[in-house]
């Protein structure tokens, strides 16, 4: 790692950083000089701070903070190394972090250890998950009160409605998406097609698929990072709300997965559409989960307003093949390719935490050889099935009560998780909707 900051001499500064539980970047800024020390003996930070709440708060009685004495925990640098930070004006480089206890084992309030976690228990079985992420966002003009898309550089003029894959929508923007490919390269994020969306100046970019999915978790930390902050560079914001406006489309993350074993076989693909028995064990672990996993895919106050029926975001509990209005899609295409789209996750998520839930509930569904219902034909909006939690409040209890998560996620993880979601939640009561939407729209 050393030598990434000798071969880049004209970086100025470092941020050591680490992904909290709502995915936000905490962490220290220092001059490049001292970059070295990170690389050897990392850097000291309260374990509390990846329980804060999205204010950036401690939570009230958490067993982080004063009951413990507020202890440090140890950062120590991802094997993802440093990386540019394209979107500031001084040379700078990230080095991505991640929270270990004085004795050198993982902190279990970590979400990038929870997905290691993960990770490792498929390794166990000798199988690895391959990733690929789909991230919507919009680009808004915040500077007053009413959100609206910004102007086109040239023309002055705004997109004032949605554009489903427009090349002029794209081409209204054209130095910005230059600008983020050529930094999603600097960083090595795997950004692949773009394409406009249904909302007005919504746009959603793919992140290539890896079977590594520690680092498609980092990508997609890393991409929303970068977007939010090139926007700002251009001019205008970038947003992954769930719901920056009530009367258009809301923003989603989806993920395809499939599964190798250890000779590189996809053990999705039967070698026809239908896929074997373990796709369908995967797809019943991923629905027995669902109703207790909505906290983690819909985190937020605000990302409850996406799951409206009609609008592209799923609202029942259902498979199908082929069909964007279920909640688990499996797509057609070649054989070899069969995989799962979980399609419920908003674009306010914390990659690592979503990625291990949906990841995790798969693994259970292999190994209990649970048995997922007879995929749906049609809209699944006109079909009698069992619904999501619609409300915050209603995912929060689901979360609570589940002993599933319990075999996905530390429990350290689900009690600091729940405590945190609690209190934001009461805290949100008080808020207008005005305040509402400043506090998402560049946070999240």
């Amino acid at each position: 790692m050393d030598s990434w900051l000798r071969d880049n001499p004209t970086v100025r500064n470092i941020r050591a950083a680490v992904a909290d539980l709502n995915g936000q970047a905490r962490g220290k800024r220092m001059p490049a000089r001292f970059g070295h020390k990170l690389t050897t003996d990392g850097s000291r930070m309260p374990m509390s701070v990846l329980n804060v709440d999205i204010w950036g708060d401690d939570i009230e009685d958490s067993p982080l903070v004063f009951a413990s004495g507020d202890r440090d925990g140890v950062l120590m640098p991802t094997e993802r190394g440093f990386v540019p930070m394209p979107w500031l004006v001084n040379p700078s480089a990230l080095l991505p972090m991640w929270m270990f206890l004085e004795d050198g084992t993982p902190f279990h309030g970590d979400p990038r250890h929870a997905l290691k976690s993960v990770v490792d228990r498929y390794a166990a079985k000798g199988l690895r998950p391959v990733v690929a992420t789909e991230l919507e966002f919009y680009l808004i003009d915040d500077s007053s009160d009413e959100l609206q898309p910004p102007p086109a550089p040239r023309s002055g003029k705004r997109r004032l409605g949605g554009e489903v894959l427009s090349m002029r929508a794209l081409d209204m923007f054209d130095d910005f998406f230059t600008e983020l490919y050529d930094a999603c390269e600097a960083m090595d994020i795997p950004a692949e097609t773009a394409i406009s969306e249904a909302g007005m100046g919504q746009y959603e970019i793919n992140l290539v698929h890896t079977d590594d999915a520690m680092k498609a978790a980092d990508d997609a930390w890393l991409f929303k990072i970068l977007t939010r902050g090139l926007a700002r560079k251009h001019g205008f914001a970038a947003s992954f709300m769930a719901k920056p406006y009530a009367e258009h489309s809301g923003t989603g993350m989806h993920t395809h997965f499939s599964v190798l074993d250890a000779d590189g076989n996809n053990i999705f693909d039967n070698g026809g559409d239908e896929g074997t028995p373990a796709l369908r064990h995967a797809i019943a672990g991923c629905i027995e989960a669902m109703p207790a996993s909505m906290l983690i895919f819909a985190p937020h106050g605000n990302s409850y307003e996406r799951f409206t029926p009609g609008a592209h975001a799923p609202t029942g509990i259902a498979w199908a093949y082929e069909n964007r209005t279920s909640a688990i899609r499996v797509p057609a295409g070649a054989h070899q390719a069969r995989r799962i789209e979980h399609r419920v996750a908003g674009g306010d998520i914390n990659p690592y935490l979503m990625l291990a839930t949906v990841l995790g509930a798969a693994l259970v569904g292999m190994e209990d050889e649970m048995q997922a219902p007879a995929p749906i034909t049609g809209s699944a909006y006109d079909e009698e099935l069992p619904q999501l939690p619609t409300t915050w409040e209603g995912a929060i209890t689901a979360f609570e009560t589940s002993e599933l998560l319990h075999r996905i996620l530390p429990r350290q993880l689900i009690r600091n998780y729940l405590m945190t979601k609690k209190q934001e939640a009461q805290y949100y009561l008080e808020l207008t909707e005005v305040e509402r939407i400043d506090l998402y729209l560049d946070t999240v």
